[in-house]
């Protein structure tokens, strides 16, 4: 059983690990794309991250959902991750960070 301090560091630790996968197509990390919705980890050491694509049509959307998992499951002690896609909300350029915003010219 984890700690909810235990949870906590898990959960900083997931997003490090989510801001180096990059959209193949925009070089900007998922997370200040702003297509991960929500990280949720268990008492368990089970992760489920609930995320969008920039399109349903986006090309790598078998594969990243793939890679999210395979680098959340790296994370010692992260027993499974799970990625839920969702397209509600539709993803907007107004999810990206300010970061994100700035990297792409968009401020």
């Amino acid at each position: 059983m984890l700690t909810e301090q235990e949870i906590q560091n898990f959960g900083e630790e997931v997003v490090k690990t989510l801001k180096t996968i990059f959209d193949p197509e925009i070089p900007v990390d998922i997370y200040e794309l702003g297509l991960i919705y929500d990280v949720q980890i268990s008492t368990e050491g089970e992760a489920k991250i609930i995320m969008t694509l920039t399109s349903p049509n986006c090309p790598v959307a078998e594969s990243l959902p793939l890679e999210v998992e395979e680098k959340i499951t790296g994370i010692e002690g992260i027993k499974s991750a799970h990625v839920e896609l969702t397209f509600e909300p539709t993803w907007t350029k107004d999810m990206m960070s300010e970061e994100a915003k700035f990297e792409l010219g968009f401020l």
